[in-house]
């Protein structure tokens, strides 16, 4: 395993304290991060430590209240699975969903993170 679940545990913190530094720490500099959404079957796709930190440097910026609570984790080899619910108030009004991300590591550095989230749809 090149990831323990303190480790895991910290890269979650960071996310929730929106301590872009610390985040950033964990990812390497090849790594790629896929959100939930966008034009492709993967979502959109950024890659490199510099465009990922921007993405969510934005996401922070346009969403400051957003967490990922109600989580639990697990680390099968070099990937981990986390679950949780997220919240927040999103330009567009706020958000309430569950969702996971899929992690794969190397050497201790995250090399992917693969966002999911469940499409909640109100009704009037």
């Amino acid at each position: 395993m090149s990831v323990s679940m303190d480790q895991l545990n910290q890269i979650l913190s960071a996310f929730n304290d929106h301590d872009l530094d610390g985040i950033m720490e964990w990812f390497a500099e090849d790594s790629e991060f896929l959100l939930a959404k966008g034009t492709e079957p993967h979502g959109e796709r950024f890659v490199g430590k510099p465009a990922i930190r921007e993405i969510l440097g934005t996401r922070f910026q346009s969403m400051p209240d957003i967490q990922w609570r109600d989580g639990e984790s697990w680390i099968m080899g070099d990937k981990a699975l986390s679950e949780w619910r997220v919240t927040g108030t999103a330009p567009t009004g706020r958000i309430d969903c569950l969702g996971c991300d899929l992690w794969e590591f190397r050497q201790g550095k995250i090399i992917k993170k693969d966002t999911y989230y469940k499409q909640v749809v109100t009704t009037d």
